[in-house]
């Protein structure tokens, strides 16, 4: 299959999906307040569009930096697990607690410490998107071949030179696969934030503006809120993977092109 088709029949599919709701919609004369149109939905974008960018801006501005830091303290907590057993021992059940804690029940205490709001969403949407990163690398770290790891020995090579040629090269695609996920999760993490902590003014995210408008019933508003928050998770997730791709594509089997 081509890479025409393979763009033109998830679009056909979505138009489709959407004349069928615009249809129903206006056939069973739902009100806008229970389920709007796509193309009430369109209009609040038109209309809205430029309050919602400038919100989206701070959602992203968010959700970009807790990745970075994912990615960076991830790699370097992995790193350190997988040099010291005892430390993996003693430190990865944490960061399982950290994975499995639900955000909303840590925010509140957050907020409490933290007097900046930029740096308490930021602290929420770390601890969303760190986990993917430190698990996928510590996997990749220790399934280096053996057989390499005893040439590398054999011909003294020293533990920096190890891990720089071996582990790292070995653990890359588990570290792009990790934050693949953690793209997605980075975004979730601060949506929840926006909306635990309750963001307002100029400065406040899209989460917030969704929450203001299903308040006022306003879901049309809402749904375009959602719709931006949506695409925004598909284009950062689009473009880690084109990343990793082209990151891979000269040496590993995941980034070959198939023809399937």
């Amino acid at each position: 299959m081509n890479r025409i088709a393979r763009g033109i029949l998830p679009a056909l599919f979505g138009v489709a999906l959407l004349l069928l709701w615009e249809v129903m919609v206006r056939v069973k004369g739902v009100p806008v307040y229970i389920l709007p149109a796509p193309s009430a939905i369109a209009g609040a974008l038109w209309n809205d569009g430029g309050d919602l960018l400038v919100a989206l801006s701070v959602t992203l501005e968010v959700t970009l930096a807790a990745l970075i830091l994912a990615a960076v303290t991830g790699a370097g907590i992995a790193l350190a697990l997988a040099q010291w057993p005892l430390a993996e021992r003693t430190f990865f059940p944490y960061a399982v607690f950290l994975q499995v804690t639900p955000i909303v029940t840590v925010a509140p205490f957050i907020i409490i410490w933290v007097d900046n709001v930029f740096v308490v969403l930021l602290i929420l949407a770390w601890m969303a998107a760190v986990f993917p990163i430190i698990s996928n690398t510590l996997l990749g770290l220790k399934s280096a071949d053996t057989n390499l790891k005893d040439l590398f020995r054999l011909y003294g090579a020293s533990r920096m030179q190890t891990v720089a040629r071996l582990l790292v090269p070995s653990a890359l695609p588990y570290f792009l696969g990790g934050l693949r996920i953690s793209g997605g999760l980075a975004l979730i993490g601060t949506v929840v934030a926006e909306m635990v902590a309750g963001t307002s003014g100029t400065r406040s995210g899209l989460a917030s503006r969704l929450l203001e408008a299903s308040y006022r019933l306003e879901l049309a508003r809402a749904l375009a809120c959602f719709v931006l928050l949506s695409a925004v998770g598909f284009a950062i997730y689009a473009a880690l993977d084109l990343f990793s791709k082209r990151l891979l594509r000269h040496w590993h089997e995941s980034a070959k092109q198939t023809d399937i």
